[in-house]
């Protein structure tokens, strides 16, 4: 059942009850793949224990799913705009759904891996449709409010993975971590169904580019398994040095098909704006950062500081309570000043909490070690994310929604995935310091300092090349009656 709303004509209100279906719909979308994430991160030493995996097999977890998810956006960006937005989204749920059942019952690491990255197809499908949606269906007013609203309630779902997740994993089995996304993907699919107006791009034609498609997730599968091996191997080993061969050969091959292709995944005239281009490198810059100390984060508290998985599940929820609280506001502030200052303060934040992360010892002392890192990492991330996706939807044509969401997640996935991938080894650990506590706390003290670095120049980076679009001329204003030498203020003004 589609809903011919007036969102396609006029656009929703952000106020209206059909807005606020849409809402929950593309949040708790959006939530089942990010919870997913952040639960998988808590889970990984009960993984590790179950099944004898070392580190790489436990990078392969998180990376497989990340691969096909940050391979297969783009190309599910197009989909949802030639066949519909919400077609799109709602095969990605339940493709998701069917994949995290199969996670949950995997008898070894290696089918675990195989599951993952079937979820991270199902996971591709939904999360651009997700911000697609949006902003094809809400007024242009509106939406910098509603892109708020969606990222801390997002944030939300994020933030809360690892509390559920830790109490799971500690209470019955890391398997059941993949259960809790059936429910939430079938009350998506029930409002969806009834509330999502479809949307699609006009002009959208000609054959979908899945030669595109296939030629950055297998480049993005070379550079992975490169990066990941690499440490073990030696990054002299043939099979090293031929993946990341490889993997950058292909992605040289993929600009050039998309730069010559009839009908491209990815119109490279969208990097012609210079904040579209800009603002997505800012993401990788900032995602890189926050992916790689996020993978390290739970396992340097389980395994170092002796936290159960549900204390370390807990101790992140300040970034819940944070994101639920600001980033609706942080979103509408944007609006109404820019998102200059936020963009480029908002990384400066992210970057201490991350350096305050390298505090935490053996002790792990909650209140002095832990919280103060989580409270400023949260408020980083709260002014940053809204004015981040605001900015980089805005800076692309309206028909080109979907793909613009796209590439935005890409960028933030493909810089997740290769942070996990190289910072452990970066900040000096192995398979063998994984194992060791103190080998591995003194890489991660090294790690999140590095990924403090990178968030901070990408603070630096939003400075001297974001710019605040233009604000509309005010009207005149109009002379008083009887010629009073005092005239009222424009509409508006103030605000």
């Amino acid at each position: 059942m589609s809903v011919p709303s007036q969102a396609q004509a006029s656009g929703l209100r952000f106020s209206s009850t059909q807005g606020r279906w849409i809402l929950l719909a593309t949040v708790m979308g959006s939530a089942v793949a990010s919870i997913d994430a952040t639960v998988v991160g808590i889970a990984l030493p009960a993984i590790g224990r179950d099944f004898g995996a070392g580190l790489a097999a436990l990078q392969w977890v998180v990376t497989a799913y990340t691969l096909t998810l940050a391979g297969l956006l783009l190309l599910a960006g197009v989909l949802g705009d030639k066949y519909g937005r919400k077609r799109v989204f709602l095969t990605g749920v339940i493709w998701f759904a069917v994949a995290s059942l199969l996670s949950g019952v995997a008898p070894d690491a290696g089918t675990l891996i195989a599951a993952r990255a079937l979820q991270g197809v199902g996971a591709a499908l939904l999360t651009p449709g997700s911000l697609a949606i949006i902003e094809a269906t809400f007024r242009p007013d509106d939406r910098g409010r509603a892109i708020g609203a969606w990222s801390g309630l997002s944030g939300v779902g994020t933030a809360v993975g690892p509390f559920l997740g830790g109490w799971l994993v500690q209470a019955v089995s890391w398997r059941l971590i993949f259960a809790i996304n059936l429910p939430v993907a079938a009350v998506v699919v029930a409002v969806s169904w009834r509330h999502v107006p479809e949307s699609r791009d006009p002009g959208a034609a000609g054959p979908v580019d899945v030669p595109g498609a296939l030629l950055v997730t297998l480049g993005l599968i070379g550079i992975t398994y490169g990066l990941i091996e690499g440490p073990s191997d030696g990054w002299s080993s043939g099979p090293v040095t031929g993946a990341l061969a490889g993997g950058a050969a292909l992605g040289c091959a993929f600009a050039w098909r998309e730069r010559h292709a009839a009908a491209p995944m990815l119109p490279l005239s969208m990097f012609s704006s210079v904040q579209f281009t800009v603002t997505n490198l800012v993401t990788f810059v900032i995602y890189g950062a926050i992916g790689g100390s996020l993978f390290l984060l739970p396992i340097q508290l389980q395994q170092v500081s002796g936290y159960t998985a549900l204390e370390a599940g807990v101790s992140l929820l300040p970034v819940t309570v944070i994101m639920l609280v600001l980033s609706a506001r942080s979103g509408a502030l944007a609006g109404r000043i820019g998102p200059r200052l936020q963009m480029s303060a908002g990384p400066v934040m992210v970057a201490a909490g991350l350096a305050l992360f390298a505090r935490i010892t053996e002790s792990g002392d909650y209140l002095t070690e832990v919280l103060p890192a989580v409270t400023v990492f949260g408020l980083g991330l709260a002014v940053t994310v809204a004015p981040l996706t605001a900015t980089v939807l805005a800076a692309a044509p309206a028909e080109h929604a979907g793909v613009a969401s796209a590439v935005n997640n890409d960028v933030a996935r493909a810089a997740g995935l290769i942070a996990v991938a190289l910072l452990p080894a970066v900040g000096g650990i192995t398979g063998g310091a994984y194992r060791n506590p103190e080998q591995l706390s003194a890489g991660f003290h090294s790690a999140v300092l590095i990924a403090a670095g990178l968030c901070a120049a990408g603070g630096l980076l939003a400075a001297f090349t974001v710019r605040n679009p233009p604000r509309p001329p005010r009207p005149a204003a109009r002379p008083a009656p009887h010629g009073c030498a005092l005239a009222s203020p424009p509409a508006g003004e103030g605000r």
